[in-house]
Order: structure tokens, then C-alpha cells, then sequence
């Protein structure tokens, strides 16, 4: 997901796609992995592994879409619930079934008469908060959508423009399944008037704009609210040095939209049996465990265990929103048309 705070991509070396020894992985700039569980995988399958890191999970999709005739890699993580129906409609994928898939939970499959993509993790897109901030002042957090309206949070939000950005599309989403088709303009209009601010991505709003993370404090960032993840308060923790007793950041969790990211064969893939490999490994018991304290997010398998880190600092969200992919697919584009006229012009 584009919510950790520390995205480091793993390289095959000078090696280029289209090599049978190297499979190339194509992503969103947050993907993150050990560098023994990479290397486990190479030693293992015989394949070096090569990682092209393509910005915003937004971003990343559109270019994967622009490029599916001649694709820059294998494989492709990242694609979200939220865009799966663009990157299937555009076949960006070719059917592939996963070894292992049986060990996927029930809830997170999808696409299984083709098995074009493949569940990796799942996550939920929160409103964190600046517990400082609201600590000095006095304040209550906020706990739910129908807060952030309110006079006392005018000008503290920061989300991403949900046009480009993942998170900011999965809280547009948000708001479309609590508010429904003919509530949630309204309430964006109530959110614009008290004073939410919009930049291109996640990167730039939550370690620049907010006020509670590591980053952001670095940077001078003013807004104690923004739009992440339920998992970065874990990882304020994790990479903190020394760490805190408790995050410094919280979770409004009447704010919530669950995720999950899929990988899939990229059409024309250079090197398929390589990308087959790789995609059998993202779903092994020794990746889905490595995942949650590289990319910050949950495992979708039964039997990975979750670090202890992620239920002390930051305990999965209970009653997250939801929203069947089948609407999703049928009302994103013109929700987010609809979305951009009224809050970005």
C-alpha cells in the first residue's frame, strides 16, 4: 500500500526485463521487502529479481494501462480494490492461479473464474491524527466522518486528490458508502468548507503536510489530521529510535475503508514463468509473515501471524466501510469526475 513510511525496492542489478534469469516486479513506490526473503525467493526459484517502483498506486496503474503492449515488467503489485475493475477492463493481466490460492481468506477473492489477479494483503484507509496536537489544546480527535465537518477541525485535514492517489480515491469511497449516492457531494461540500486541504499523494501528505509523523515533523507540516493508513501508527513506532512506549499517532476509526491489493501477470510479460514464480511466492507463508512490518499491511492467508507490533500500537479496524466491487467498478470514474469539479475547482 502507498502508506509506509520507508519503501525499499530490491534490484536484480543491470540485468533487464525480458531476461529469462530476471523477473521483473512492477509497483507502486511503497513496496518494501527483506532483503533475505528476496533472496530466498531468488535461491529457491533460480530467478534474480528486479523491482521498478512506478510512484502512487494511482499513478502506477494508469502508466501499467498505458504500457500493457509492451509492459515494463512481469508482474504488477499493487492494484487496489478500488481500481481493480479499471486495470480487468483494460486487460493489464493474464490468467495465472496462484499455487497456494487455496490458502487465500474466502473475503478477499475475487476474479475466480479467471484468476487474472491474485490477493497479496489488505489494510483500511483511516484519518490518523497528531495526538500532541489535540493533547495541547484540549481537543477530542476526531472519531468519524460526520466530526470532520464540524467547526473544530475547520483547516486541520490533509487527504490525497482522489483522481491520482489510492488512499485519497479509497476515502472518496469512503465517504460514497457512508453517505451513499445522494448524501456524499453534500458532505464533501461541507468538508471543502471547512477547509480541507488536497495534495497529489500520499508521500506529500502524510510526510510533509501532517503534523504526527516522523516526517512531517521534519518538514514543518501543520495539518494534525490526514488521510493513511490504521497500520502507520505501528509503523511510527517500528521506526522510531529510540521507539516510544506508545504511537504518536491515532486512528479515527468511524473513518475507515477497507482495502485490499492484488498482484497479477502482466499481458505480454517478457518473462511469465519467472512472473508464475513470483507470484506463488508473494502468497508463501514466508513473504505474507515478512509483509506486514515492511509494507505495514495484513497478510491475506490463513495460518501468517501478525507481529505483535501491529495489535500494541495499532489494532485492525473492526467495521471498516465496504463497497461491492461491482459498484465500484460502475460509479468510480464519474464519483471521482463529480469529486474533482466540486473540491478541486
Amino acid at each position: 500500500m502507498a502508506g509506509t513510511l520507508a519503501a525499499c525496492g530490491s534490484s536484480g542489478g543491470d540485468q533487464e526485463s525480458g531476461d529469462s534469469k530476471t523477473v521483473t516486479l512492477v509497483s507502486h513506490d511503497s513496496w518494501a521487502a527483506s532483503k533475505d526473503v528476496i533472496a530466498a525467493f531468488e535461491k529457491q526459484s533460480g530467478y534474480k529479481v528486479r523491482v521498478l517502483e512506478d510512484g502512487d498506486a494511482g499513478q502506477a496503474v494508469n502508466k501499467a494501462i498505458l504500457t500493457k503492449d509492451n509492459p515494463q515488467g512481469d508482474v504488477f503489485f499493487g492494484v487496489d480494490n478500488t481500481l481493480l475493475s479499471r486495470a480487468l477492463d483494460n486487460g493489464l493481466f493474464q490468467p495465472y492461479e496462484a499455487k497456494g490460492s487455496e490458502r487465500i481468506k474466502a473475503e478477499y477473492r475475487v476474479d475466480q473464474e479467471q484468476h487474472r489477479v491474485t490477493p497479496v494483503d489488505t489494510g483500511d484507509i483511516c484519518v490518523n491524527y497528531d495526538k500532541k496536537y489535540f493533547a495541547d489544546r484540549d481537543l477530542r480527535p476526531p472519531r468519524s466522518f460526520d466530526d470532520l465537518v464540524k467547526p473544530a477541525y475547520k483547516n486541520l485535514l490533509v487527504t490525497e486528490n482522489a483522481s491520482a492517489s489510492s488512499p485519497g480515491l479509497g476515502f472518496l469511497l469512503g465517504t460514497a458508502a457512508r453517505y451513499g449516492d445522494d448524501g456524499w457531494e453534500g458532505y464533501w461540500k461541507k468538508l471543502k468548507a471547512n477547509g480541507v486541504k488536497v495534495v497529489d499523494g500520499w508521500e506529500q501528505a502524510y510526510n510533509e503536510e501532517f503534523s504526527g509523523s516522523a516526517g512531517g515533523k521534519k518538514a514543518k507540516g501543520d495539518r494534525p489530521l490526514v488521510v493513511s493508513y490504521a497500520s502507520s501508527p505501528p509503523a511510527e513506532v517500528v521506526f522510531a529510535d529510540p521507539r516510544p512506549d506508545t504511537a504518536p499517532t491515532g486512528v479515527a476509526e468511524g473513518t475507515c475503508f477497507r482495502q485490499v491489493e492484488y498482484a497479477g501477470l502482466l499481458s505480454n510479460a517478457g518473462n511469465a514463468e519467472g512472473g508464475k514464480a513470483l507470484l506463488d511466492f508473494l502468497i508463501s507463508k514466508k513473504f505474507q509473515e515478512d509483509m506486514p512490518l515492511n509494507m505495514f499491511v495484513y497478510p491475506v492467508t490463513e495460518g501468517a501471524r501478525v507481529p505483535a507490533e501491529f495489535t500494541a500500537y495499532g489494532p485492525q479496524v473492526k467495521d471498516p466501510e465496504t463497497m461491492d466491487p461491482a459498484k465500484i467498478a460502475d460509479r468510480r470514474d464519474q464519483w471521482v469526475k463529480s469529486w474533482t469539479s466540486l473540491v478541486l475547482k
